[in-house]
């Protein structure tokens, strides 16, 4: 905790913190304002995320006694709604953009995010954005694996570091496949509905006319308990199939069969 602390007093010129309210960027902002710096926690908001982001990072802003602020982006580029296979990168691009003019016009002179040593590890095209774009990580400069940053979390008594992950919404899709608001409403809607039943841990899978739900194999027996809510739901959101992954929910499952050397 010290060292992290420490990575912040460091720094001059003030800090904007990319705040998405989850574990990782709670406890950079948590360290920097334990640093004392002069500190904005700014969420980024776009058809890509839950509409119940906003809410949460907001909370949890307030909750440490930080300024924050929402940035909204209404218009997602077109080259980043055909969902290529370098979607983050362009992502990054174009959000981190927005997020650096936020940062100079309030006078700050970095721009910070929560991606951790364990982020390296598997396909994060996104990771190239931030580095051509100047963002510093200090988790992961600092080496911290995720189940590091959890603990820290919890050294600094934060109400999240429990919480899972929770990438954008265009991962729901494979590769390809055009995105639309309505498609990754519909997404979000089906996940909700499933955390509303207690899975903390859920991803609906869109495939065409197809839903393949993720959960991790221990919550299978509960959500075999909300099989035929589930299956009304989603034939009410159009959807012809709705299956249950019997692998169970992997992160970045989309990935699977990339060619990562191209």
């Amino acid at each position: 905790m010290n060292k992290l602390v420490q990575y912040f007093k460091n720094l001059s010129g003030g800090v904007c913190v990319a705040f998405s309210g989850g574990v990782d960027s709670a406890v950079v902002l948590s360290a920097a304002l334990q640093a004392g710096c002069r500190v904005h926690a700014v969420t980024l908001h776009s058809p890509l995320h839950s509409p119940a982001d906003p809410d949460g990072a907001k909370a949890l802003a307030q909750e440490l006694g930080a300024t924050h602020a929402v940035l909204t982006i209404d218009e997602i580029p077109a080259p980043i709604l055909d969902n290529p296979v370098n979607r983050c990168y362009l992502c990054k691009k174009e959000l981190f953009s927005s997020l650096w003019d936020y940062t100079r016009k309030q006078g700050l002179a970095h721009l910070v995010d929560g991606t951790n040593a364990d982020d390296h590890k598997v396909y994060r095209p996104g990771l190239r954005a931030l580095k051509e774009l100047g963002v510093k990580s200090p988790l992961a400069e600092l080496g911290y694996s995720k189940e590091q940053v959890r603990a820290l979390a919890r050294e600094f008594g934060l109400t999240v570091a429990e919480k899972p992950s929770a990438p954008c919404l265009a991962t729901r899709f494979p590769y390809g496949t055009r995105l639309s608001e309505e498609l990754m409403a519909k997404a979000d809607r089906i996940e909700t509905f499933l955390r509303e039943k207690g899975h903390r841990v859920v991803r609906a899978r869109i495939h065409s006319d197809t839903v393949r739900v993720e959960v991790p194999v221990d919550d299978f027996e509960k959500l075999l308990q909300v099989r035929e809510e589930l299956i009304s739901l989603c034939h009410e959101q159009g959807f012809v199939y709705v299956t249950m992954d019997l692998e169970g929910f992997r992160s970045g499952s989309m990935d699977v069969g990339l060619k990562l050397d191209q």
